[in-house]
């Protein structure tokens, strides 16, 4: 008995590359936790030199702790100098549920700050249970999550702009008083 297959429907698909050349980036990470902080920055940076990203390309921001991430992430990407924003910090649980409102607003701030600003955020914010977990994402067992946040930022980066071209459905031009040609 012969399976029936699913006809293939083909359609246009749009990816973003590895390749940061042409690219800037703006890495805003908290100073509280830096043992494990810059870890994941230096994992950023490492990654971003390597897909081709050049040192004047790139601003480091630090902010006092995570909390204040989003509004730095925010006045970067309102900036327009960027094309994405890469985010980096570490909020630990503690013995209070400090934690779960931290992490929570840390969370909706910065991806409200994406859709809002329409630039690429990458979250490269670790919330771990112990430090053994935070060492562990920064870099020891478990890969290094802003080198994971940098490569994300990078096709994002990318995939927006190919997606900047023509728009595919017409948007009606209205013409302002400053775009009438004058009568002479």
């Amino acid at each position: 008995m012969k399976s029936k297959s699913r006809p293939q429907i083909l359609a246009r698909s749009l990816s973003g590359s590895y390749s940061a050349q042409g690219c800037r980036f703006a890495l805003v990470t908290s100073r509280f936790n830096q043992f494990i902080t810059e870890r994941l920055l230096a994992g950023a940076l490492d990654g971003l030199q390597r897909m081709g990203a050049r040192a004047q390309d790139l601003q480091v921001i630090r902010t006092p702790g995570a909390f204040e991430i989003p509004a730095a992430a925010r006045r970067a990407a309102a900036s327009g100098r960027y094309h994405a924003i890469i985010c980096l910090g570490l909020i630990l649980r503690g013995e209070t549920p400090h934690f779960d409102y931290i992490s929570r607003e840390v969370t909706r701030g910065i991806g409200q700050s994406a859709q809002e600003t329409g630039v690429p955020h990458s979250f490269g914010v670790l919330t771990c249970e112990t430090l053994e977990e935070a060492i562990d994402r920064a870099g020891l067992k478990a890969g290094n999550k802003g080198l994971e946040a940098a490569q994300a930022a990078v096709e994002m980066a990318n995939l927006f702009r190919a997606m900047s071209g023509p728009h595919p459905v017409a948007v009606k031009k209205t013409k302002t008083r400053n775009s009438r040609k004058r009568k002479t």
